[in-house]
């Protein structure tokens, strides 16, 4: 099979999470970037493709442009990624799909629930692909503790527990940190800071993994820093169909924190405990009897933990990885779109309801955060 034509929009120089998508799709050999509107710099966009080394006549100076330019090419790209900051994601996802291209996206969909609900339209009319990139659903021991608690192997889910703590924005930030300068605007963000960039994908990892479906909320969003317009650490209580209860904590100003994303489910019958920042080892342990130590590929490794794995136990796996997933599942949904190529099992990479859900997960956090903290339906 040939490999897939992958563009981008956003991603060029000085641009952190650019370079990971790209890496990510090289890693199982399936995409090859061979477009771009790099930036909305004309002549930022240019250099950028330049040091790619993109044909001048397919580095593009804005997404329009490039939409109109690959749709109407026999060799025009498959997909195209968007890797812009929030504000930017609506526009280049409703032309890209407007003109028959699949859109692989990162999270969280939008910076506005009206933004979010105009990709979706798109999608649906279109027909097209939507993927989103919560790459934490591509770590191979999150796949496994979703197969076992779909297996019932910790019984009736009681108690659900995620957080996602850094330490990076515990001080005002400097405007020369672009990373930092436009996730601390809301112009750029969205309404929400730390609840958007961080939370979304503590609430996504939790709903990945235990198919529990959130019904109510109660947030408490706080600005630490002086002068902050958006918040900067996220408290929420949450209350899933069925009876489970769980607690939700992002922070960005948790001093002594680097990227600690955890995830502790507790039912019936046994409970797990996962950290992102020691991905290959989870904790499982059932009523009554020793903890266990379940690793990547490992004994006891199940069939959905071993198909999101690449190298042999005890090599770690990470962050590249759980990206690289996304990818790989990504083409085999365009090959079966596109040509009708069999599915391999168990794909299931995260999408525009996914987006969706993520944006009515801090629209009701900041409502809930503005009535001190009340119960909100989601």
């Amino acid at each position: 099979m040939r490999k897939l034509r992958l563009g981008m929009v956003g991603g060029g120089q000085g641009a952190f999470i650019g370079g990971v998508h790209r890496i990510a799709a090289r890693i199982d050999g399936q995409w090859e970037l061979v477009a771009g509107a790099l930036s909305a710099s004309p002549d930022k966009a240019r250099a950028s493709g330049a040091e790619l080394g993109l044909d001048p006549a397919r580095t593009y100076t804005s997404y329009e442009e490039m939409a109109a330019a690959e749709a109407a090419r026999a060799d025009g790209i498959d997909a195209v990624a968007i890797v812009t900051p929030n504000h930017m994601h609506a526009g280049p996802a409703v032309a890209f799909l407007h003109a028959g291209i699949h859109v692989i996206c990162d999270k969280p969909l939008a910076a506005t629930m009206a933004q979010a609900e105009e990709i979706a339209q798109a999608a649906r009319d279109s027909g097209k692909l939507f993927i989103l990139t919560h790459n934490y659903t591509g770590y191979p021991l999150i796949r496994q503790a979703r197969e076992m608690i779909a297996k019932g192997d910790l019984g009736d889910l009681r108690l659900v527990h995620v957080e996602y703590v850094q330490d990076w924005l515990a001080e005002e930030t400097d405007p020369d940190n672009k990373q930092a300068d436009w996730r601390t605007d809301p112009a750029r963000s969205g309404a929400g800071g730390c609840v958007g960039d961080i939370g979304t994908h503590a609430f996504n990892l939790a709903s990945y993994v235990t198919g529990l479906e959130t019904e109510r909320l109660a947030a408490d969003l706080d600005a630490f820093v002086p002068g902050r317009k958006v918040d900067d650490n996220v408290q929420v209580l949450l209350r899933f169909k069925g009876g489970a209860k769980g607690m939700l904590w992002a922070s960005q100003v948790a001093v002594g924190n680097e990227n600690a994303l955890r995830l502790r489910v507790h039912g019936t019958k046994g409970g797990i405990d996962w950290a992102q920042e020691n991905p290959n080892v989870m904790t499982f342990t059932r009523y009554g009897e020793p903890r266990q130590m379940l690793t990547r590929a490992g004994a006891g490794a199940t069939p959905a933990g071993l198909r999101g794995t690449r190298t042999p136990g005890g090599h770690p796996e990470g962050y590249l990885e759980g990206f690289a997933t996304i990818y790989a599942e990504a083409a085999a949904l365009v090959r079966h779109a596109n040509d009708g190529t069999p599915l391999p099992e168990g794909v299931h990479t995260p999408d525009i309801e996914d987006g969706l859900l993520g944006m009515r997960f801090i629209a009701a956090c900041i409502d809930s955060s503005s009535k001190d903290a009340a119960w909100t339906d989601l």
